[in-house]
């Protein structure tokens, strides 16, 4: 069965976007900081249309990620940029353009029914309004036998995460303060999982953290 996975940027104080969150800050004010260190590498570019780039250890982690996933999973503000279009319009497009990154069914999480959106690239949006179990059973089918990637907001990540859903999270721990934000873990409370240390890997950049999660089993 495929896996459930989380690959995400956060800050050394545990956020993975800034405060004021807008379509065009999506990420935040001081959010970009937590990505710099992806840019400019050739797994990041080349999804998003661009070439050349580095080949470091850094770019072979996200290279790795890219070809285990199979299908993602988003909420509907990650799908419209935050406070897009669609807080207004629920049949608006997602702000990720006419080729989206992600070259991989997408299932986004919502209460406004409509069809699939078929976009450039292999990438479709399949708009889920029957709950994350819902979504995710559907994003297992399409993925195969790849994995499924949750790729946020920080309210999906913690359902998943309190459901017990969640099989592996990778965090690239950015050398960043933000001091204020979207954290990650805020509200967790005693539905916390237990995890599992497993892959570390520093670079001058990023240091990148690997966790699988212990099912069956939450924080005291």
């Amino acid at each position: 069965m495929p896996r459930l996975t989380l690959d995400i940027s956060m800050s050394l104080d545990g956020f993975i976007a800034g405060p004021n969150q807008t379509l065009e800050q999506p990420l935040g004010e001081g959010g970009d900081r937590l990505h710099e260190w992806v840019f400019g590498l050739a797994s990041w570019r080349k999804p998003h249309g661009l070439s050349g780039g580095e080949t470091n250890a850094d770019n072979e982690i996200v290279a790795e990620f890219i070809r285990a996933t199979g299908a993602v999973v988003m909420g509907r503000r990650m799908f419209s940029g935050g406070d897009g279009p669609w807080k207004d319009d629920p049949n608006a497009d997602g702000w990720w353009g006419d080729d989206p990154p992600f070259h991989v069914p997408v299932f986004v999480l919502t209460h406004h029914a409509r069809e699939t959106v078929t976009k450039q690239g292999g990438t479709s949006y399949t708009f889920v309004t029957d709950g994350i179990e819902a979504a995710l059973e559907q994003a297992r089918a399409a993925a195969g036998d790849k994995n499924v990637a949750v790729a946020g907001g920080a309210t999906v990540v913690q359902q998943c995460l309190k459901a017990g859903l969640l099989d592996e999270l990778q965090i690239h721990l950015a050398p960043v303060l933000l001091g204020d934000g979207v954290s990650l873990f805020d509200r967790l409370g005693a539905d916390a999982p237990e995890l599992e240390a497993g892959r570390v890997v520093a670079s001058p950049s990023v240091t990148h953290l690997r966790f699988g999660v212990a099912k069956g089993a939450s924080a005291p």
